[in-house]
């Protein structure tokens, strides 16, 4: 299954100042890191996300979900709004919500 999520017009200030690769690294390494607290496995594809900034939104896959995917989703936006808020600089409030698609 595959989900999006689409960033707040504070996650896309926000985003902005990273490269895509960057960007990719980042998701990946926390989304790798919340599989070890919740069932279900997470990638990231380059493919589907050749600028995640220009689009407003990162596409990432998922299989295998034995857990609240939502709660999974909630905590990686928690997650995620420690590096972004470094470079950016100042209060960050949600990042994205996240979209299932088939």
């Amino acid at each position: 299954m595959n989900v999006n999520l689409k960033f707040t017009n504070n996650g896309k200030t926000a985003i902005g100042h990273f490269t895509n690769d960057e960007l990719l690294e980042i998701f990946k390494r926390y989304a790798n890191t919340l599989t070890k607290k919740y069932d279900i496995v997470v990638s990231v594809p380059h493919e589907l996300n050749p600028s995640i900034s220009e689009a407003g939104a990162l596409k990432v896959s998922v299989s295998n979900v034995n857990c609240d995917m939502d709660a999974f989703f909630k905590e990686l936006g928690k997650d995620i709004k420690v590096p972004l808020k470094k470079r950016l600089g100042g209060k960050l409030d949600t990042v994205f919500t996240a979209e299932k698609m088939e």
